[in-house]
């Protein structure tokens, strides 16, 4: 065996620690203010446009300032879950070491769902931070690996007024390396061949689909029962990830680098890169676009980002609702893996109507298939639109997360102050 495969051996050789799991259990319930940096921490014209077309979505709303002033917005905004990837480094005091939660160095990690509820929406010239907790670890048996543990992760929003913006809760999976690749439980999946008339027909799904755009969905008008339409997104490319990244998506705290930021990367966290075929050193991230790596951790090639389904979600149900709509929440899970080459088909339903707290709300249900007729993700939401009598209602968060929001940015601004001073 040479060097670099015996490298590559002990690379994905870890095993899931069980102090990380204990350190996880007293962690639980711990906050603290998100010290990172994302790519983006203020969504400005350009950014929340470039956002927005890194997972595909053209809405004027999002992408052209003088379309945005009118609308009932009064100006451009974001798309909703852009508050993922908005995030400002907060002042804080430390948690203790023991506090912070375990590492799981060399093991992997894959985003298998959220949930979002939103407050607020997000305008140019608003800087987003972020609080964090984790909410529960547990360890199961796992098909595609033998054990994982499954953590779900809380990440509350903030404006740089101190309003709530969203609460995002995180589940992600982690497994062992070598024991994926053991069981090959997705070995035997055929790589896609598309013939020219299965392009055409994928074409004219796209060209079938429908922004809502301007045209007001009203609530008393949404039928229970109804289908929300078809969707398209792919077939997946290692260029739909260049594209997704160059939208904004950055992954704190790992990030991607080059040159001499790579190397001082490396000499931070050496454990997040793994030699490639050549020997050199390449994060462990390049699943999503590097079919080898994928290979040696359990998959038969390159996959999507978990977040990214996310995105196609979110960019379905915002382009059925319309520009006077909001998003009031979104839960998803996902089931099975993207892989390069594979087309989604993301379809819904209506599944019911209501009034609540002076909101016309109405649920949705969505799912996601490729085209092998799998479903692959899953989700269901909730909306508040306009009704004809009354603009579409936002949500108050709860006055107990507010109080701990503004608690924190009081003590931000308070270190920032202090280091003003010095």
């Amino acid at each position: 065996m040479t060097e670099t495969a015996q490298r590559f051996e002990a690379a994905t050789a870890a095993t899931i620690d069980p102090a990380d799991l204990d350190r996880d259990r007293a962690a639980i319930g711990m906050l603290a203010a998100s010290r990172s940096q994302e790519l983006i921490s203020t969504a400005t014209p350009e950014a929340i446009r470039n956002f927005a077309n890194g997972y595909g979505d053209d809405n004027p709303l999002y992408t052209d300032p003088r379309y945005g002033s009118t609308t009932r917005w009064g100006g451009q905004v974001a798309p909703q879950i852009m508050a993922a990837v908005l995030n400002a480094p907060l002042r804080c005091d430390k948690l203790p070491r023991e506090l912070r939660g375990g590492s799981y160095r060399g093991i992997h990690a894959f985003v298998s769902g959220g949930s979002w509820e939103w407050f607020r929406p997000i305008y140019p010239g608003d800087t987003l931070y972020s609080f964090s907790g984790l909410e529960s670890v547990e360890e199961k048996p796992s098909e595609f690996a033998g054990r994982s543990i499954i953590r779900v992760l809380r990440d509350v929003k903030i404006n740089q007024r101190a309003e709530v913006v969203g609460v995002y809760r995180t589940l992600v999976i982690y497994t062992e390396r070598k024991k994926a690749r053991d069981k090959a439980k997705y070995g035997a999946i055929d790589e896609p061949s598309y013939s020219q008339a299965d392009i055409s027909a994928l074409e004219d799904v796209y060209a079938a689909e429908k922004v809502r755009g301007g045209q007001p969905r009203y609530w008393e008008d949404v039928i229970v029962g109804e289908e929300l339409g078809q969707m398209a997104k792919g077939p997946l490319t290692t260029t739909d990830m260049i594209v997704f990244h160059a939208g904004g998506y950055g992954f704190v705290p790992y990030g991607l680098k080059t040159g001499r930021l790579a190397s001082k990367n490396r000499r931070r966290i050496p454990a997040f890169y793994i030699d490639n075929e050549y020997g050199v050193p390449d994060v462990a991230q390049r699943v999503h676009w590097d079919s080898e790596w994928a290979k040696a951790i359990g998959n038969p090639r390159a996959y999507d980002y978990g977040v990214l389904r996310e995105c196609w979600i979110h960019h379905f149900i915002t382009d059925w609702m319309g520009d006077s709509g909001f998003v009031v929440r979104q839960h998803d899970e996902i089931r099975k893996f993207n892989y390069h080459g594979d087309i989604q088909y993301l379809t819904g339903t209506v599944q019911g109507k209501r009034i609540e707290d002076g909101m016309a709300l109405i649920d949705l249900a969505v799912e996601v298939r490729n085209q092998r007729g799998e479903a692959t993700a899953q989700a269901d939401a909730t909306v508040s639109l306009p009704s004809r009598d009354s603009a579409a209602m936002l949500p108050e968060p709860p006055r107990e997360l507010q109080r701990d929001a503004l608690k924190i940015f009081e003590r931000h601004a308070q270190l920032l102050r202090a280091s003003v001073d010095e």
